[in-house]
């Protein structure tokens, strides 16, 4: 039995990028210089550390921006506080595709040498069209079908040429890639709202999410290690994340319910990682002096989530990361780097509790 066990581990290991044990983050983090969160990430997070995102910077360096400046052929700008498709390349996308050119710049420098696991996150096709407004309306491109196929062609044309140069610049790396959908529950339930904020576009039909954002981690899985979706709202749609062909799915322990529980070790039953977000990244007094939970408390409740599954135990430490549960835009320089460090040492004591337990 234990043989058995150890070889699910070493089959598990050369499954995915990282090894036993590992910890990431969602994406975002405080402050506006790159150079320096990118150093806290590498030095928290030697497993899985990612290139951060730092929204304080201004339009360009918000998720929604970001993204956009990958789009092939769809020029956006800024229009009324919100992005929108354009007729012609602007300033706002030149300001953001500068941030990414500094961001990668810095990458490259700081992980010169690196071998090892890297991830990378943009904005998924679902949430990019219910957060960008058509050329000539003010409705969000969502909710024309035409529209979100041409902006799913053109993000998954730009990502792909995306991580063919992340590999180029850090080539030592297995690059990992995240799709932020923090919009579909939104879509799929149809609680998008149109312009006049008085209907809500009409719902997506789950095969057609599942198509979109199929499509996008498709072109990103020819350069890319791994492909993993995250979805921090509420009521995650596992099942359309899997149907797209996402290798894992994040999402907020917290609000993880218990009818999803089955569904949940079905997925991890057929290899899908799990990038739990344990640590609660809600703004409260607690979270912006530090991690309110001791570490082992962290691994605790995810060695539970992992019993509940009903799964053999020593498969877990390699399929399971641990995270925060959202991005860490919103709390101090100090409490982003806690965090960080919190979800690495929780990692490492839930891979000894299953070590033990096995």
């Amino acid at each position: 039995m234990v043989a058995t066990t150890l070889r699910g581990v070493s089959e598990q290991n050369r499954r995915f990028p990282w090894p036993a044990g590992s910890a990431t983050g969602v994406g975002s983090m405080p402050g506006t210089d790159a150079g320096q969160a990118c150093r806290v990430v590498f030095g928290e997070l030697p497993d899985l550390p990612y290139l951060p995102e730092l929204p304080e910077r201004g339009p360009g360096a918000d998720i929604t921006g970001r993204t956009a400046a990958l789009l092939v052929d769809m020029p956006v700008q800024i229009a009324t506080g919100r992005w929108k498709l354009a007729d012609r390349p602007g300033r706002d996308a030149a300001r953001a595709a500068s941030y990414w050119s500094q961001d990668l710049d810095t990458l490259e420098e700081l992980a010169d040498g690196y071998a090892g696991a890297v991830k990378i996150q943009v904005c998924g096709p679902v949430t990019l069209a219910a957060t960008v407004e058509l050329t000539h309306s003010l409705d969000p491109a969502l909710s024309d079908p035409g529209a979100l196929a041409d902006l799913t062609d053109s993000l998954a044309e730009g990502l792909a040429a995306h991580v063919a140069d992340v590999r180029k610049r850090v080539p030592g790396a297995a690059v990992v890639v995240q799709l932020d959908e923090p919009s579909i529950p939104a879509a799929l339930a149809g609680r998008v709202p149109t312009a006049s904020g008085l209907n809500f576009v009409r719902a997506l039909e789950p095969v057609t999410a599942a198509e979109r954002l199929g499509a996008v981690l498709s072109a990103a899985s020819l350069g890319a290690a791994s492909t993993t979706v995250h979805c921090c709202a509420a009521q995650v749609p596992f099942r359309v994340l899997a149907d797209a062909g996402a290798k894992g799915i994040g999402f907020d322990l917290s609000l993880l319910r218990n009818a999803d529980i089955d569904l949940v070790a079905e997925l991890a039953e057929a290899g899908l990682a799990l990038m739990t977000g344990a640590l609660p990244t809600s703004a409260t007094p607690r979270l912006v002096s530090g991690p309110p939970l001791p570490p082992r408390q962290t691994a605790a409740a995810v060695v539970e989530l992992w019993h509940k599954t009903g799964l053999a135990a020593g498969l877990m430490a390699a399929q399971v990361l641990i995270t925060p549960a959202c991005g860490l835009a919103g709390v101090s320089p100090a409490a982003a780097r806690a965090a960080l460090a919190h979800c690495q040492e929780a990692a490492r004591i839930a891979a000894e509790m299953i070590e033990t337990a096995s």
